[in-house]
Parts: C-alpha cells; sequence; structure tokens
C-alpha cells in the first residue's frame, strides 16, 4: 500500500509542476493535499471519538451493520442511495443531519433532494437504537455509519468513523439546491468543494462514488439529444454508449446505471469508463478534460487500488465537515425527521 501511495504522491506532484489554478495563480498547498486516515483519538465529550460509544452504547455499530445489512438484502440499490443522502446532507449545513428534517421549507422538501432515497432505513436504525440506548445516538452519527456500510456491503473498502456529532435543528430548502447535481463546471465544483474544506483530490475521488448507484434520465437528456442547445449530443460521449444512452431515455423517469460495466460493484471502474469516454453526468466526463483532475483519473486508471484508500480517506473527510460537538451547538434527536419538543 505505501509504495502504491508514493506512486499518487508522485504523479501529483508531477501535475503540481505543469497545471496551473483557476484564477492562474500558483494553488495553495492544500490544494492537492493528500490526507491520510486520522489515528484513534481518546474519548472527548465535545470532539470526535473513535470510543464515543463505547460506554454509551457498544452495540451501536453493531446495530447499524445488521439493520444494513438487513435492507441490503431486501434491496441492494438503496447502498448507493444512502451514501448519496450522507453527501447531501454534508454538503449543505455540514454533517448534522439536517437532511432527514423533514418539514415545509426543509432541505428535505427542495427539488434538489426530489429523488434522495433511504430515509426509512435511518428511521428504523434509530428506532432500534433506541430501544437500546435512548437519547444517546445522533442520527448524524447513524447516517455517517450507514454511508460507511453501505459502501463495505458492495465491496468498497471500510474505514473507522469518529463519532461524537449532533443533530442539528435547522433545515432549509434553497440550501439543499446549492449541492451539485452533475451538470456543473469542474471550476464550479472545486470551488463548492474548498468551500467545505475539501480539495481537488477529494471531488475526484468521491466522484468515483458513482462506480454504483441509477441516475434520472431526466437529468442527462440535455447531453444525449440538445447539449449547449445546438440539437445534438455532446460529442464527447463514446458513439457506441451513446446509442445505448438513446434508447434507455426516450423517457425522463426512466432510470440508467452510473457504471454500465460493474454498475452493482464497488471499485474504480468509474474512472476506466471516463477514459472510454462513458462517463454518464458530464461533470464526470469534465473529469477528464480539465487539466486540474485529468493526472489524477489517469493515476486511479493504472493505480486502481488507491482509490479504497483514498476514498475512505475522502469520506471521513466528509462526515467531518462543520459537525456539532458542543453542548449547546445541537441536540440527540429522538425521531431523526423532527427536532425534539423542548417544552
Amino acid at each position: 500500500m505505501n509504495s502504491s501511495i508514493s506512486i499518487l504522491f508522485l504523479l501529483l506532484g508531477l501535475h503540481l509542476i505543469s497545471a496551473s489554478s483557476p484564477t492562474g495563480h500558483e494553488p495553495d498547498q492544500d490544494y492537492y493535499k493528500i490526507q491520510m486516515l486520522p489515528d484513534p483519538s481518546p474519548y472527548d465529550e465535545d470532539s470526535l471519538s473513535f470510543s464515543y460509544y463505547q460506554q454509551k452504547c457498544p452495540d451501536a455499530e453493531g446495530i447499524i451493520s445488521r439493520k444494513m445489512t438487513e435492507w441490503f438484502n431486501k434491496d441492494l440499490t438503496l447502498a448507493a442511495s444512502l451514501i448519496r443522502l450522507h453527501f447531501h446532507d454534508s454538503a449543505c449545513r455540514g454533517c448534522d443531519a439536517s437532511i432527514l428534517l423533514d418539514h415545509e421549507g426543509s432541505e428535505r422538501s427542495a427539488e434538489a433532494s426530489r429523488t434522495l432515497r433511504g430515509f426509512e432505513v435511518i428511521d428504523d436504525i434509530k428506532a432500534e437504537i433506541e430501544k437500546k440506548c435512548p437519547r444517546t445516538v445522533s442520527c448524524a452519527d447513524i447516517l455517517t455509519a450507514v454511508a460507511r456500510d453501505a459502501t463495505v456491503l458492495l465491496g468498497g473498502p471500510y474505514w473507522m468513523v469518529p463519532y461524537g456529532r449532533k443533530d442539528g435543528f435547522v433545515s432549509l430548502a434553497k440550501e439543499a439546491d446549492e449541492v451539485p447535481m452533475g451538470d456543473e463546471s469542474i471550476t464550479d465544483l472545486i470551488e463548492f468543494y474548498q468551500s467545505k474544506g475539501l480539495n481537488v483530490v477529494d471531488l475526484t475521488v468521491l466522484s468515483g462514488a458513482h462506480t454504483i448507484g441509477r441516475a434520472s434520465c431526466g437529468s442527462l437528456q440535455y447531453r444525449i439529444f440538445n447539449f449547449s442547445g445546438t440539437g445534438k449530443p455532446d460529442p464527447s460521449i463514446d458513439p457506441k454508449y451513446l446509442n445505448y444512452l438513446k434508447r434507455k431515455c426516450r423517457w425522463a423517469s426512466e432510470l440508467v446505471d452510473l457504471d454500465p460495466v460493474t454498475p452493482m460493484t464497488f471499485d474504480a471502474q468509474y474512472y476506466n469508463n471516463i477514459e472510454k469516454k462513458m462517463g454518464l453526468l458530464s461533470t464526470d466526463q469534465e473529469l477528464l478534460k480539465d487539466s486540474r483532475t485529468a493526472p489524477l483519473v489517469s493515476a486511479l486508471v493504472s493505480q486502481a487500488g488507491l482509490f479504497s484508500y483514498q476514498f475512505a480517506v475522502s469520506m471521513v473527510k466528509l462526515g467531518n465537515i462543520q459537525v456539532l460537538t458542543g453542548p449547546y451547538e445541537g441536540e440527540i434527536r429522538i425521531n431523526c425527521s423532527c427536532v425534539n419538543s423542548h417544552k
């Protein structure tokens, strides 16, 4: 593993020499930074810790794992949906379970959240944990662990999840509509990720979650039939793949696999697809066309094992965005879909 990581560092170093930043200035030192998985931290009431529930609810992870296996056996497609749900939660107000709040004007009610799935899985896990450890495990922690377990169930990497997040009180639909939807420019994506404390490596690697899951044809028909208002398809799509998409996406309500080769396996095939001009969303294919991300795609194609390692690192970072840990910053919801009553 160490030699593989060194190769990626070398490739990134060469990339830093040849690539320019979006503004034409030198990128800052964190722009392409690869981080290692954090070491387990000691318990602290007001910070994230791997041992946070060791005394409070020692079987929390076991309950989550067992419930995830039950749901996965019923519907394999839920795994990808739950990873996406975690991303949408973290991308708004940070990892605070705000996406789970179900009220008028919440993130969950936004147009961008219309196709999100898996809420019932979180509710089921929360109900089971409440039986064993009432008012102890936050919905934010459950959602973060669920995203990890979903990845593992599909053949992806395992990583340790630090716990101790509180659940937020606020959820606004307008913030959910700012989450990337697959038609942004790479510059817009890099700026969005940087605003969350993530870098271009995280962007490229977390995009690799598109190795599983599906997209609605309505979100990509413009690429197939009327790219940039030309009345023609996106010229960057492989012709054979384009013919398949034209047949598949006659109706906007149809669903199509993000990875046409290994759609139910968490692997690095996504990057091979991009090199073959088979990226489903425009943001997928743009990764190969942009000088800031193309070398990373090539590195992940040539060293597929690096994807699993770096995906775990980037997912830990994603789950640590703007977390609420202080005694008055959030709460432990009893029901994940609504804030507690404070009468």
